[in-house]
């Protein structure tokens, strides 16, 4: 760990999960949307994405476009508005698109009922064409999970399940709004391996309010108790600005860089020891798992769930919020309910904004994410592959001879490399092939 440098490159960057980023997005018509989605080839294949945007609880913590609902009648209306919008697509493309990957987020996507997430999944199976070896994910709050929703998701066939954990240390919970216990985590994820639910990942986070290198190491170990086939280890980002109920977190309890440098690379290493690969940036797995073959392969991807396998380039999501990924570029819906049901509702695609994407955001949204995938990306294969001279792409990227000079990174010919003390700015390195970076107001969370 280039601990030197850590505080020189502490800023605000993309997680690169896509490229360009949300915040690049402007407002592209319904119609151009449509025509993207008619002109999908026939032999494509694609993913689908479901948002589910509500709660029974706020965490504060929570970054993710989602609402309090304590009465079931706006999900029962959402879902309506829902499957109407899953039809829609369905009229616009020419043929069965064949799907490889399914993801549930939200949000709660469990805060559904067993029958209402059966007749659903029906639902996609009847519009898709969801192969037999399809994974389907699903996120869960293992606080609020039921038998009866464990046994459905088991008899529908879903493959993995990603669970909240983020810290078992109670002052922290308490002060995030999400207490959860540790039985209440076992006790979802023994029921999910019974039902046939094979892959369970946890999802930690690092940098919360009063947490310290002692609780996030003692969270690691009663997690890995359960042996979960994954982690993913986010830093929190703290931004009141935009998610208002972020307010109610003292900022004053909240580490410093320093802090959650240290806690990042705490949790790392009890991972590690505890027999688990580090993948990428921010994600780690058991040795056995398809994201370790994929990573020895140079077969991993990043999109919006993080890491992942899915090579697919179509993304379909449906939903508040729900972003889609097109040959053609991104189509992200109405984040408002109301307005997102009265669209669809009216025969309309959702779509409120996007960007489509030009010769230059392809070559480098492939190079973006070989860095954050490989630590290394080959500019002399990516500059053949987009007619690009590798000497362009290194003119492109003036900050990339500051990275080289403070040793973050190192030159082999065309190869960039992150070197090997440095992979936690991966970020940074990125953030100098980034043409867009700096163009929105939005602030993004801490590189570290």
């Amino acid at each position: 760990m280039n601990m030197r440098l850590s505080d020189h490159y502490e800023e605000r960057l993309p997680r690169y999960t896509s490229y360009p980023t949300a915040p690049n997005f402007t407002e592209i018509p319904a119609a151009r949307h449509a025509a993207w989605l008619s002109s999908i080839a026939p032999d494509a294949t694609a993913s689908l994405y479901l948002h589910v945007p509500f709660c029974r609880s706020m965490c504060w913590y929570c970054g993710c476009h989602t609402t309090v609902a304590q009465r079931d009648q706006p999900i029962a209306d959402y879902l309506t508005v829902l499957r109407e919008e899953i039809g829609l697509v369905r009229q616009k493309l020419a043929q069965n698109l064949a799907i490889k990957h399914v993801h549930f987020g939200g949000g709660t996507p469990t805060i559904i009922t067993p029958e209402e997430f059966s007749g659903l999944i029906a639902l996609l199976r009847q519009k898709f064409d969801i192969g037999a070896d399809a994974e389907i994910a699903v996120e869960i709050d293992p606080r609020r999970l039921s038998p009866a929703m464990i046994a459905a998701l088991g008899g529908c066939g879903v493959t993995r399940a990603s669970l909240g954990v983020q810290s078992f240390d109670a002052k922290v919970q308490k002060a995030i709004n999400r207490v959860q216990t540790v039985e209440q985590t076992a006790a979802a994820t023994e029921g999910l391996r019974a039902a046939g639910v094979r892959g369970v990942n946890f999802d930690l986070i690092y940098g919360l309010p009063h947490q310290t290198l002692d609780s996030c190491i003692e969270t690691v170990e009663r997690c890995v108790a359960l042996r979960p086939d994954r982690f993913a280890v986010f830093g929190y980002a703290h931004l009141p600005s935009f998610k208002k109920h972020q307010r109610k977190i003292d900022e004053a309890a909240l580490p410093d860089a320093a802090a959650r440098l240290e806690q990042a690379e705490a949790i790392a290493s009890a991972l590690v020891a505890a027999g688990y690969a580090r993948i990428g940036l921010d994600h780690f797995a058991l040795p056995e798992d398809e994201l370790v073959r994929a990573q020895r392969d140079g077969a991993l991807h990043r999109n919006f769930q993080g890491y992942t396998t899915d090579p697919c380039d179509i993304l379909l999501g449906f939903g508040a919020s729900a972003i889609s990924r097109l040959p053609q570029g991104f189509v992200q819906n109405e984040v408002v309910l109301g307005r997102h049901a009265q669209r669809v509702l009216g025969g309309e695609l959702p779509t409120a904004k996007g960007y489509e994407m030009t010769a230059d955001d392809r070559m480098r949204a492939e190079l973006i994410e070989r860095l954050m995938c490989d630590f290394e990306v080959d500019l002399s294969q990516i500059g053949a592959r987009h007619k690009t001279r590798p000497d362009v792409l290194m003119r492109a990227a003036p900050r990339l001879q500051t990275l080289v000079a403070d040793g973050v990174v190192r030159l082999d010919g065309d190869v960039v490399r992150v070197a090997e003390d440095s992979r936690v700015l991966v970020r940074a390195v990125a953030s100098a092939f980034d043409a867009h970076l700096g163009s929105s107001e939005r602030t993004f969370s801490r590189s570290v």
